[in-house]
């Protein structure tokens, strides 16, 4: 992953262009080595070894990420992970901005571990402090577990604010995939409550798990995300059917209160959930929330987590980075 782009252009084999966008090399040739070393896919396998597989992945190419301190604690029942970037260090007599994390993982994988290099590189790079939530998974937690989780930690965020070195009137929240929906929840949330919420961050959502968007149909094999997988997570946390339009699963059939946060809303060109996160930024964007929606055609689902191994996938996560800081900082 760190060899030339010639040189990974090569062994990658011909470019895959698909919608007018073409893979960037080096996440060619990751895919391509996994096929190879026959990696097993977390949807293959059961889900207690699933999970184990997806740590081991995403430390695969996590790298080691520096930051300033970092300290586990406890969130009103939820394990949670305040990152505090060198920046802020001995500063916490002074309130600063926090972005409150929620992890992916399809609501049936991924935990602190799983995003622990992201987090740090989105404090350190963003001068901010983050806090990365625990939430219960599915099939254990069926739907609404996880939407109730990620309420209440943002309640408890807001009522130990000071505790936290957060100023109440500049913490944001975000989180990639499931955990990008559940920001979006807790965005929806926060403005039908008057709570104060200054951002949201929503890097590929999922925000329709029953629609029909194109990329699902041209992205959804070969890419990371495959339906196999999108289908094992929906049936992990709404075994019901009728719990699958439900607005929290489904922000893009919520109705938007007044009053919503500013949201950054970031796709990857070859994801299945592009369409589904782009139609979420259109629908905000049309009800006179302040949003701005970001492609990166070049990457695929999940390279939010790629910050330690190649060069696409953590230039992109630094141009996030300097997102929190510009919106935050």
């Amino acid at each position: 992953m760190g060899l030339p782009a010639p040189v990974q252009r090569v062994l990658a084999g011909p470019p895959l262009r698909r919608d007018g966008q073409t893979l960037a090399a080096d996440l060619q040739l990751m895919l391509r080595i996994q096929r190879l070393v026959r990696e097993p896919a977390i949807e293959a396998l059961e889900i207690e070894l699933g999970r184990e597989a997806a740590l081991r992945q995403t430390g695969l190419t996590a790298g080691r990420q520096p930051v300033g301190s970092v300290r586990d604690l406890d969130a009103g029942g939820l394990l949670a992970r305040l990152y505090t970037p060198s920046a802020a260090r001995g500063a916490v007599q002074t309130p600063g901005p926090l972005l409150v994390f929620f992890h992916g993982g399809g609501f049936f994988f991924g935990d602190l571990e799983t995003h622990d290099a992201t987090c740090r590189v989105l404090a350190e790079r963003g001068r901010v402090r983050v806090l990365a939530v625990d939430y219960r998974l599915g099939p254990e937690h069926p739907f609404p577990a996880a939407h109730d989780d990620a309420v209440a930690a943002y309640r408890w965020v807001l009522d130990h604010a000071a505790e936290l070195g957060a100023d109440r009137d500049r913490i944001a929240v975000g989180g990639d995939s499931a955990g990008g929906n559940l920001s979006a929840w807790v965005a929806l949330e926060a403005a039908r409550a008057g709570l104060p919420l200054a951002w949201q961050l929503l890097v590929y959502p999922a925000t329709d798990v029953t629609g029909e968007a194109a990329s699902k149909q041209m992205f959804g094999s070969g890419l990371f995300l495959t339906q196999e997988f999108m289908d094992l997570a929906v049936a992990s946390y709404t075994p019901e059917e009728s719990t699958r339009t439900d607005p929290r699963v489904a922000p893009l059939r919520a109705d938007l209160p007044a009053g919503l946060a500013p949201a950054y809303v970031v796709t990857a060109g070859f994801d299945p959930l592009r369409d589904e996160g782009e139609a979420y930024a259109a629908k905000l964007a049309a009800a006179g929330v302040e949003v701005e929606l970001r492609r990166f055609p070049d990457q695929i689902h999940g390279f939010l987590n790629i910050v330690g191994a190649g060069r696409t996938s953590r230039a992109a996560v630094d141009e996030i980075a300097d997102q929190v800081r510009a919106r935050l900082g």
